[in-house]
């Protein structure tokens, strides 16, 4: 199985099961197009009337080249993987990650929260140091062998209970000193709280800092206002230029969220990077159907428009020596997640689970507060061994839409969450979201073509 198609002026062809990435001429592409179901002599004859300018011993080299790809596996390999998705079903449960939410209460009340302004459909609550190193015990001893651990400090807003934070982070250390384990934390915040004290912890403990910020201030101030009603964009720009600053432009991202009001995001996304920012992220609203900012498949044709516009900007910009890094167009394209990871995903429910102010357990954090997703605590365990082994079976295998996608071995099943806010279901497809991550993978593809050329 490939996939063919053409953006910034390249045709690119990129064999599924291999991973190989053909930038091809015009023959080739209309060539590689025909050669899994047309005989040798109809390409021939098709290409000789659309090429007329190639020679017969040209034409005759080309499919002659096809094959050779073919048999080196650069070229309609075989899907072989399949096996190692059953491996994976039958491995025993090693959890390498917690999203640890410090705090269920937020110092802004941003209008698309899924998290209902922090509070998750519950009441205000934050972290107590106990249940804090709780969490701790828990990862370590449910980790198995691996001895790298990630913890993502998260909210809510997770500032509001910085002192605990501190604590846990130090209190994991001693793990690292008696044991073969190695953490790596990450904070989520809005940024509203950053001073001096923040700036240092994280400088010397935190490994990357997330900062939230959507764009030109008319963008951002629509959605993300303070309690009162004003909008932050003044407030978090000059603290998140700050501590950017102070990390000297390393071990961040600047994490935004577009929505249906602003379907032209790619000016928001240049905005950013105009502010002096690299690292940058942008994500799709997460909105349920009926709310006025929620993105609908009617937008996805401006959608994809405008990842191409930014992929072409991004080329642009690099010449100028201007560039940026955009995460969703990020690629290994020599080493690249593993196996487990292409076929399984996150490993939501899994390998990765979210942890609640009081203790409880939910598959990521986009589950918690729904209690038909609570899988345990951080005292017992995950005790809900039905519902760890349902999210365990999603994989791209385990879905007929994945096995036939093009974009499986990157998109890995896509994210169970969405699918379920989409479909009722995890193990659901959530086709707008599909849709976008097929078009930014081509963008992504198409801008290491361009680079390797």
């Amino acid at each position: 199985m490939v996939h063919l198609y053409k953006l910034g002026g390249y045709n690119i062809v990129l064999d599924i099961a291999s991973g190989s990435i053909h930038s091809v001429d015009e023959a080739a592409f209309d060539a590689i197009g025909m050669y899994e179901d047309t005989d040798d002599e109809e390409i021939i004859a098709r290409l000789k009337r659309k090429h007329p300018e190639i020679s017969d011993t040209e034409i005759t080299e080309l499919i002659s080249d096809i094959k050779r790809l073919e048999q080196r596996g650069k070229l309609f390999s075989p899907d072989t993987f399949a096996d190692a998705a059953v491996f994976k079903r039958m491995r025993k449960p090693s959890v390498k990650a917690l999203c640890m939410n410090v705090s269920h209460d937020c110092n802004m009340t941003c209008a698309y929260c899924f998290a209902g302004r922090g509070g998750y459909g519950g009441g205000a609550g934050l972290m107590d140091i106990g249940t804090g190193k709780k969490a701790i015990d828990f990862l370590v001893s449910n980790s198995s062998e691996r001895k790298n651990l990630d913890i993502d400090f998260f909210g809510g807003e997770p500032l509001l209970n910085w002192g605990v934070v501190k604590e846990i982070v130090q209190y994991a250390r001693r793990y690292e000193q008696g044991s073969k384990k190695k953490f790596r934390f990450t904070l989520t915040t809005n940024g509203l709280l950053i001073d001096e004290d923040v700036i240092g912890f994280a400088n010397r403990e935190i490994h990357n800092v997330v900062l939230s910020l959507d764009g030109r201030q008319e963008t951002h101030d629509a959605m993300r206002k303070l309690p009162g009603g004003r909008g932050s964009y003044e407030d978090v720009v000059p603290k998140l230029k700050k501590i950017v600053e102070a990390r000297r432009g390393k071990g961040y991202y600047i994490r935004g969220t577009y929505t249906r009001q602003n379907l032209d995001f790619v000016s928001d996304i240049l905005h950013i990077a105009d502010l002096g920012f690299k690292e940058l992220s942008m994500e799709p609203v997460v909105a349920k159907p009926d709310e006025t900012y929620a993105l609908t498949i009617g937008d996805l044709k401006e959608l994809c428009r405008q990842y191409e516009t930014l992929a072409i900007e991004m080329l642009r910009r690099r010449k100028l020596g201007r560039d940026f890094t955009f995460y969703h167009f990020t690629l290994d394209l020599t080493g690249g997640p593993c196996l487990r990871k292409r076929i399984a995903g996150c490993g939501a429910g899994t390998e990765y689970l979210a942890v609640t102010p009081n203790g409880e357990l939910y598959p990521c954090h986009q589950f918690v507060g729904n209690r038909d997703f609570l899988m345990g605590d951080v005292w017992r365990g995950v005790t809900n061994e039905q519902l760890r082994d349902e999210f365990s079976l999603n994989d791209i295998y385990s879905r007929e839409e994945c096995r036939k996608c093009w974009a499986r071995f990157y998109c890995s099943g896509g994210c169970a969450a969405n699918a379920y806010n989409a479909t009722g279901r995890v193990s659901g497809v959530y086709e707008l979201g599909c849709e976008l991550f097929r078009k930014r993978i081509e963008c992504a593809i198409m801008l290491k073509v361009a680079e390797a050329e």
